[in-house]
């Protein structure tokens, strides 16, 4: 970890020109350098106000600005804070931030005022995890759990966990101290009852992380078939754009096109693959060894088949040889050219007309299907290293059930007890470490 004692700077607004550009700094020292900074004194100035003036460096204006003040502990950061802010030139930006290093700020690492956010206690580390999140949201359902997460609904579904456990962890500690006098503090049968209770608790948000994955990644949707089944022109029909090369041409498409699409405030995250077929054509196999890989690892398989030359029994021959997906959607193209029945194909067959832009039963499935992923009040786990902590919780809970099943002594069921507290305290950073910190605030951009 860095210095925590230094004031840092770091511009908050994405690189490139634009109308107006923030830098925040932040530390024991921010008002006392954005004074020197600046041609108004700041240094006796209230908390939420803002000036206006210029930067200075030395006798040369920089750039004309609005100055915000934020007074510890009334600020993001806990600290007291300036926002500043200019005009959006790569080169003015640089130059406040030049001014304010060499007035004795430095450049403050990745994350690292959210980071001093935890710190002080304005968040805990779940709730700056959302921070990343919502910044990086691109949905509206990745954006309301990034918020909901924000305000602490997560955060309170665990304290309350947590405290339920403490409570019972303190009787059985008690027991220790009395080991020798073969006393019992905790009523074992309700111990066993809350250990039930706790584990139905975590088990409901562990299995929320498949959805909440979705919400925050979007669906993992492959598109697949043979090659001229019309997969690229499904493709462009769903963007409502040229995005991929179509031509009556077999195995036009080499590579995987990998676009988002967006439904119902859900992202589905469209791969069209190369087409399905043998051939002696090495970039071709190269391209078909891709989407196999892609189907792999896919959430939702889009199988198009051409049906003026697909019997039903060929299709069921065709599904034999793919990875078997939990949502597949079976897609009829160019279902304007032909007599079909619909009858005669599986149920979760969609007939239309890529060429044409028919897709509505397309659409109308993926409308279906997004419909399962909408994000209500409920606690939604979208971060794997908090699946990965309840997990580990769950299996130290499950010790301390089969401890008391057989007889263990109460210092090894507080042993898994601590286990399972430590583990839930790592979610929101009641414990933590350096290198658990690093990890997390590392991947914030530089002026969060």
């Amino acid at each position: 970890m860095t210095n925590l004692e230094d004031t840092i700077a770091a511009p908050a607004t994405p690189a490139g020109v634009s109308a107006l550009a923030v830098v925040r700094v932040s530390g024991k020292d921010a008002i006392a350098i954005a004074n020197q900074c600046f041609d108004k004194d700041i240094s006796q100035a209230d908390g939420y106000t803002i000036h206006y003036g210029h930067i200075v460096d030395g006798d040369v204006r920089v750039d004309e600005v609005l100055l915000s003040i934020f007074k510890n502990p009334h600020s993001y950061t806990g600290e007291d804070s300036v926002e500043i802010s200019g005009h959006g030139s790569p080169y003015i930006t640089k130059r406040i931030i030049e001014t304010l290093l060499k007035n004795g700020a430095r450049m403050a690492d990745p994350g690292e005022f959210t980071m001093r956010a935890f710190l002080n206690q304005k968040m805990d580390l779940a709730q700056a995890e959302a921070v990343a999140d919502m910044i990086s949201s691109n949905s509206e359902a990745s954006l309301q759990m990034a918020l909901n997460q924000m305000r602490g609904g997560f955060s309170k579904d665990i304290a309350v966990l947590r405290q339920e456990l403490i409570d019972f962890a303190a009787l059985i500690e008690l027991e220790n101290d009395f080991g020798e006098e073969d006393v019992e503090f905790a009523d074992r049968p309700k111990l066993k009852a809350l250990i039930h209770k706790l584990l139905t608790q975590i088990e409901k948000l562990r299995t929320s992380f498949a959805a909440g994955n979705v919400l925050k990644n979007g669906i993992n949707t492959v598109i697949a078939g043979k090659p001229n089944a019309g997969k690229s022109t499904l493709l462009n029909a769903i963007l409502n754009e040229d995005r991929a090369i179509v031509s009556e041409i077999a195995g036009t498409t080499r590579d995987t096109i990998e676009e988002v699409f967006t439904l119902n405030g859900i992202q589905f995250r469209l791969i069209d693959t190369a087409g399905l077929r043998e051939s002696t054509d090495t970039i071709e196999q190269i391209g078909v060894g891709k989407a196999k890989e892609s189907m792999q690892k896919a959430e939702l398989l889009v199988y198009l088949f051409d049906i003026r030359s697909t019997s039903p029994s060929d299709l069921a021959s065709e599904l034999q040889s793919l990875p078997q997906i939990d949502q597949t959607i079976l897609v009829a193209n160019k279902a304007d050219e032909t007599n079909y029945n619909a009858k005669d194909w599986p149920d979760n067959t969609v007939f239309i007309s890529a060429k044409n832009k028919d897709i509505s039963p397309l659409i109308s499935e993926l409308e279906r299907i997004a419909s399962h992923y909408e994000f209500g009040n409920e606690t939604v786990v979208n971060n794997a290293r908090h699946a990965d902590a309840l997990a580990k919780s769950s299996e130290a809970l499950q010790k301390v059930l089969e401890g008391l099943d057989t007889g263990l002594t109460s210092d090894m069921v507080a042993l898994d007890i601590r286990n399972s507290l430590y583990q839930l305290g790592l979610i929101t950073g009641e414990v933590t470490n350096d290198e658990v910190l690093d990890s997390i605030f590392t991947r914030f951009c530089i002026g969060k």
